[in-house]
């Protein structure tokens, strides 16, 4: 199968590689060439615009970073749109507004494309093991014709409504992961200060009802001081933003997100947006130097 793809970051370029292994033609275009250079040197071909990337592509999919970039792959003056054929399908893989998501969905229905949002979960361990959680919104026949793609990138592929619905239900883990991220962190402080070793604590939570994916993956890693990013704390103020603002249309208080919202802002603010998101613990620790 012919398919664009279009966004090479940490995630993406693992979920591309999915589908060179798994026998597709794959087009690739990333504002920066060299990040698509593992894919290219496997096969795939680099073009300088997502509308040149699709041009002959059954199946268009965007792993970019913000619903700005989303707007721009897909609906700008060289946007994959413009070169999309009729009878194709757009995936979004990226965590964006469900807003945008619904405006893309219409403009795609009037030149006769189908459109899917279809944010992940499972950060980089789960892009490179193909082991992603995949939320998906658009028409029901779309979505079925994307499963063969799915199935190569996640282990759970779940189909939650019409347009927008996927970036809903990725709202719902990102206001879980804030909660989780916080509990963990505080946990970490409070076992430190009361002289425990942090490892043998781990062992026994993450062994109890408090085991979580956090816990699992990135406990270990402040341990080590790995602030590595598997998912970038400028992305996750980004998605709890979108959160929020959701939340504000509803009428919903949310103030374990807003809070969660605020300290990781502050890392962001203070230079340390491309840190992943285990770094919220050097923030708490500066809150109780």
């Amino acid at each position: 199968m012919k398919i664009a793809w279009i966004g090479t970051g940490i995630m993406g370029k693992s979920m591309a590689a999915h589908l060179l292994s798994a026998g597709h033609m794959l087009t690739v275009f990333s504002r920066t060439k060299e990040k698509a250079s593992d894919l290219l040197a496997r096969g795939a071909r680099w073009v300088g615009s997502p509308k040149e990337a699709s041009v002959e592509a059954e199946i268009v999919c965007s792993m970019v970073g913000y619903p700005a970039d989303v707007e721009e792959v897909f609906l700008g003056t060289n946007g994959a749109l413009h070169g999309m054929r009729p009878k194709t399908l757009y995936i979004d893989f990226t965590t964006s507004s469900p807003g945008l998501a619904m405006k893309i969905f219409e403009e795609a229905v009037k030149k006769n494309i189908a459109a899917l949002d279809a944010p992940v979960s499972g950060g980089d361990t789960g892009a490179r093991a193909a082991r992603l959680s995949i939320m998906v919104g658009g028409e029901l026949s779309a979505f079925e014709r994307a499963l063969p793609l799915f199935g190569r990138l996640g282990k759970t592929i779940v189909h939650q409504g019409g347009p927008g619905s996927g970036q809903h239900a990725k709202m719902v883990n990102q206001i879980m992961i804030a909660g989780t991220m916080m509990g963990m962190c505080e946990g970490l402080l409070y076992a430190k200060k009361t002289g425990l070793n942090p490892e043998n604590v781990f062992s026994s939570v993450n062994a109890g009802v408090a085991a979580s994916w956090s816990l699992a993956n990135l406990y270990p890693r402040i341990l080590k001081g790995d602030f590595a990013p598997g998912f970038y704390v400028e992305h996750f103020v980004k998605d709890l933003r979108i959160a929020l603002d959701e939340a504000g249309k509803m009428k919903l208080v949310l103030p374990g997100l807003a809070l969660a919202e605020k300290l990781y802002a502050r890392l962001k603010s203070g230079g340390e947006g491309r840190l992943g998101t285990q770094a919220l613990i050097m923030e708490l620790e500066r809150m109780n130097a």
